[in-house]
C-alpha cells in the first residue's frame, strides 16, 4: 500500500522535489537490479534479453509518471455515428472480382500465449481439443489452408508465443509440414515481475526455471507491437507486399477471415482506407465488463473496466448507455505498425496487474492491451459484427457449447445449426467437478443434444449417460456426499433435478 499511495502521490500535479527525488532513486535501483540480471545472460540471449529489459524499463518509468489508470469521465463520449459501421452494411458491398489479389496482402496472426492452466491443462491452451479430436491450432490451420485453395492464394499464419508456449507450440508445427500454410512464430517479450512493497524485480538472473520459474511474464498482447517489429517479421510481410494483419485471440473460434470486411479495408468507399479497425458486438448481460469504444479528446479510444473510476462502474456496465464491447478481432494496417512503432508513437495504458505468487509474495505486473493502441492509428473505425465473430472457449461450460450439435464445423470453421430455433447460445453454468477438462470429459458419455437448451446449470457430483437430450432450462443439482447419473437417452425439458440419483449397472 505504503508504495502505490507513494506512486498516487508522485503524479499528483506540482509533485514535491523530495517525490520526484524518490521517483528518480527507484528508478536508479531498477536501472541496477536489471543491469545485473543482464550479466547473466549468455551471448545467444543478451541481444534479446537487453531488447526485452530495455522495454520493461520504458514501461516501468511510465508507470511512474502517470497518475494510474483513470481516464477523465466527463470527456467521455459516444462514438459519432459512423466511426461504428454495421456489418450488413460493409456485407452489401459485395465482393471484387479480384478477391485473391486483396487476400494476398493479408498475413493472419493469432495471439497464442496463453497457457491451459484456468481449464487443468498443462502446455498451451492452443493445443487443447475442441472438436473431433481437433485443437484450436488445428482448426485455425484447415481454415487458412482453405482459403489459399479456395482462392488460390498465400496467406500466411503468423503465432505470437510467450516464453510459456514457444516450445511446446514449435514442436507440434512439424504436423502441418505438408498444409498449404506457411506458419511463422515470434515470441512476446518476458518482462521481470516486480514486488509489491519494493517495486524492485523479483529475479536475480535470467532464467526461468527452478526458484526464477515465477519471476517472469509475457506483458500482455499489447506487446505485439514491438514484438513483431523486433522479430523483424513486420518488414519480411512488407517486402512481400502484405498490407494488413488480422489479429485475434487464438481461443475465439469466431475469428475466422472475413473478406468483406477485408475487402472494405483494401477498397474503402470513401477512397480513404483505415489503418486500424476494431470489431466490436453487442453486449449481453455475460459481457458487462468488456471494454467498450469511446470518443475521447476527438479519436475512437478502448475504454476497459480497469480505467473507469469507481464511482462510474456501474454506469460503464450499463448495456444501455455502452451497447457494444470489443471482440479483439483487429485488423491493423502494417505500414502504419511500422511507422508509429519507428516514431514510439504507439500509445497504450498500463494495466497493473497484481498476483500471489506460491511462496505468497506480492507481486505486480505490467501488461498492455493490443487494442489500446486504437487511439494511435489514423482514421480508424468499429465495425459491429454478428454475435457468431465472438465465440472464445475461455471454461468448460464454453467448450461444451461448441462440441455440441449447436455448431457444425466445416473447413475449421464453426457454423451454428440451422435447426436452432433462435440464434442465440444457451447460458451454461458447470459447477466446479467440471473445470478441468480432463474430469468434464470423464463426466459426458457422449455431449447432449442441446439443440432446444436456453439454460443449463449443473453443480455437484453430476455425470451424463450417452444421448441425453436438454430442452429449455435446465438444472442439475447433486448436493455435498450426492451424486446425480443422468442415464442414457434421457431426455430433460425444464426440469430441476436434485438429491440422490445412482444409475447401477446390472
Amino acid at each position: 500500500e505504503r508504495v502505490f499511495n507513494l506512486s498516487k502521490a508522485m503524479s499528483q500535479d506540482g509533485a514535491s522535489q523530495f517525490q520526484e527525488v524518490i521517483r528518480q532513486e527507484l528508478e536508479l535501483s531498477v536501472k541496477k537490479e536489471l543491469e545485473k540480471i543482464l550479466t547473466t545472460a549468455s551471448s545467444h540471449e543478451f541481444e534479446h534479453t537487453k531488447k526485452d529489459l530495455d522495454g520493461f524499463r520504458k514501461l516501468f518509468h511510465r508507470f511512474l509518471q502517470e497518475k494510474g489508470p483513470s481516464v477523465d469521465w466527463g470527456k467521455i463520449q459516444r462514438p459519432p455515428e459512423d466511426s461504428i459501421q454495421p456489418y450488413e452494411k460493409i456485407k452489401a458491398r459485395g465482393l471484387p472480382d479480384n478477391i485473391s489479389s486483396v487476400l494476398n496482402k493479408l498475413v493472419v496472426v493469432k495471439l497464442n500465449g496463453g497457457l491451459g492452466t484456468s481449464m487443468g491443462c498443462k502446455g498451451p491452451k492452443s493445443l487443447i481439443g475442441v472438436r473431433n479430436e481437433n485443437t484450436f491450432l488445428d482448426l485455425t490451420v484447415q481454415q487458412i489452408e482453405h482459403l489459399n485453395k479456395t482462392y488460390n492464394t498465400d496467406v500466411p499464419l503468423v503465432l505470437m508465443n510467450s516464453f510459456n508456449t514457444d516450445e511446446d507450440t514449435k514442436k507440434i508445427l512439424q504436423k502441418y509440414n505438408h498444409c498449404r500454410v506457411k506458419i511463422y512464430t515470434f515470441n512476446q517479450s518476458r518482462y521481470p515481475r516486480i514486488n509489491k512493497e519494493s517495486l524492485l524485480p523479483v529475479a536475480k538472473d535470467v532464467s526461468y526455471s527452478g526458484e526464477n520459474t515465477e519471476a517472469w511474464y509475457p506483458p500482455g498482447h499489447g506487446d505485439i507491437y514491438a514484438s513483431f517489429y523486433n522479430s523483424g517479421l513486420l518488414d519480411t510481410f512488407i517486402g512481400e507486399g502484405k498490407e494488413y494483419i488480422f489479429v485475434s485471440n487464438i481461443d475465439n473460434l469466431g475469428a475466422t477471415v472475413d473478406l468483406y470486411i477485408l475487402n472494405h479495408l483494401m477498397n474503402p468507399p470513401n477512397g480513404k482506407r483505415c489503418e486500424f479497425v476494431m470489431e466490436v458486438t453487442n453486449k449481453t448481460r455475460a459481457d458487462v465488463k468488456g471494454g467498450t469504444l469511446t470518443q475521447y479528446e476527438g479519436k475512437l479510444r478502448l475504454v476497459e473496466i480497469a480505467q473507469v473510476p469507481k464511482a462510474h462502474v456501474d454506469e460503464f456496465k450499463s448495456v444501455s448507455k455502452f451497447k457494444i464491447f470489443n471482440t479483439n478481432n483487429l485488423w491493423i494496417s502494417l505500414a502504419a505498425v511500422k511507422r508509429l512503432q519507428e516514431q514510439n508513437a504507439i500509445d497504450m495504458e498500463i494495466i497493473v496487474n497484481a498476483k500471489t505468487l506460491d511462496g505468497g509474495l506480492n507481486v505486480i505486473q505490467l501488461e498492455t492491451a493490443v487494442g489500446a493502441a486504437i487511439k494511435s492509428f489514423e482514421n480508424s473505425l468499429g465495425i459491429n459484427v454478428p454475435r457468431s465473430r465472438f465465440l472464445p472457449v475461455k471454461t468448460t461450460s464454453d467448450l461444451l457449447l461448441v462440441m455440441s450439435n449447436l455448431y457444425s464445423l466445416n473447413a475449421g470453421s464453426l457454423t451454428m445449426s440451422e435447426k436452432r430455433e433462435f440464434p442465440t447460445v444457451p447460458l451454461v453454468k458447470l459447477g466446479s467437478s467440471f473445470t478441468k477438462v480432463q474430469d468434464y470429459l470423464r463426466r459426458f458419455e457422449s455431449i447432449p443434444d442441446m439443440l432446444e437448451l436456453d439454460h443449463l446449470t449443473v453443480s455437484g457430483d453430476v455425470t451424463f449417460g450417452k444421448n441425453v437430450s436438454l430442452k429449455g432450462t435446465v438444472i442439475i443439482i447433486a448436493n455435498h456426499g450426492d451424486r446425480i447419473d443422468i442415464p442414457p437417452g434421457a431426455v430433460l425439458e425444464n426440469k430441476i433435478v436434485s438429491g440422490n440419483l445412482r444409475i447401477l449397472d446390472h
